[in-house]
């Protein structure tokens, strides 16, 4: 098997089809392919769209999960799956477009490992998402994901080697972009018009947006771990400034003695708070791994050989 795609699909019965024939028609001028839909626990008739397609086209394997596990899990489910010495993560909206994975195999044929899209502009989105990922990108660099590209998604291609060595890695909470980015391997951008949804609307909510952007943070940082420490020091120092000047205009007559001592426990309250929920992300994280239950379940599989 030369190539896998890999495309999670979560109540997108809306573009499916046109998802399938566009990557189809993509992936017949290559060569020897498979194509592997994994349905996160789609409540519409995703899977039935699916079972369809399968039937008629051998090359499409169904992944259908038994609940809606995510994004990421749905993605690492049709990487531990997929035999293609090259693997292609698309998601199947089309906003990234398929048409240009016989670039991404060039330059993969030329010596990268690693091919990710690169967005440099984004048709149809949001200032607020936008500004929103122009930040959060700035936050992850500057929290010590220096080597995460800035404007890219799960949108690539990865060499077998890359695909075996993130399937080894055994973190719950997963941000495949970073881990890919994290391994090391020689990895070149394509940049590329992103475009609007072809039919349908996002399930991403902002909720699923907040943990996937969380995830990347605690995943690759420990500096926020940190920020309490500072942030005590500091707050010691004008502490004890404050006390001082609290003293003396006291005496003086000039403050209210009793606001002073509210303002300075409100200060320390919001201090301790904002300490204990830095810990409480970290220790999340733990418990999870603690755990060490599976990161989906598969209900169906179809036309899926057993490595």
């Amino acid at each position: 098997m030369k190539y896998s795609v890999v495309i999670p699909a979560y109540n997108e019965e809306a573009v499916l089809q046109l998802s399938y024939n566009r990557l189809k028609s993509v992936m017949d001028t290559l060569g020897d392919y498979e194509l592997i839909f994994v349905n996160d626990g789609s409540r519409d008739a995703t899977l039935d769209i699916l079972r369809q397609i399968a039937a008629k086209d051998s090359s499409v394997k169904v992944l259908s999960f038994s609940r809606n596990f995510g994004h990421q899990e749905a993605v690492s489910a049709g990487m531990a799956k997929c035999r293609g010495q090259a693997v292609v993560i698309i998601d199947c909206d089309l906003q990234d477009p398929p048409e240009l994975i016989p670039d991404m195999v060039k330059m993969w044929r030329d010596g990268a490992d690693i091919v990710y899209g690169r967005r440099i502009r984004r048709k149809g989105e949001t200032v607020f998402k936008k500004l929103t990922a122009w930040v959060y990108y700035r936050l992850l660099k500057a929290l010590g994901g220096q080597y995460i590209p800035a404007n890219t998604g799960d949108f690539r291609l990865i060499d077998r080697k890359v695909c075996d060595a993130l399937n080894a890695m055994p973190e719950r909470n997963r941000f495949l972009r970073g881990l890919a980015a994290w391994s090391g391997f020689k990895a070149v951008p394509i940049d590329y018009v992103r475009d609007e949804r072809a039919a349908g609307v996002t399930k991403y909510s902002m909720k699923k947006m907040l943990k996937l952007a969380g995830d990347g943070i605690t995943s690759f940082s420990n500096k926020p771990l940190k920020f309490p420490l500072a942030f005590g020091i500091g707050l010691s120092l004008a502490s004890f400034v404050y006390f001082v000047l609290s003293v003396v205009f006291v005496c003086a007559g000039s403050w209210p003695y009793p606001h002073i001592l509210f303002a300075l426990l409100f200060g320390l309250i919001s201090c301790l708070f904002i300490t204990i929920g830095i810990f409480g992300l970290y220790l999340g994280r733990i418990y999870d791994e603690a755990k060490a239950r599976p990161l989906y379940i598969i209900a169906e599989q179809i036309n899926v050989e057993e490595l």
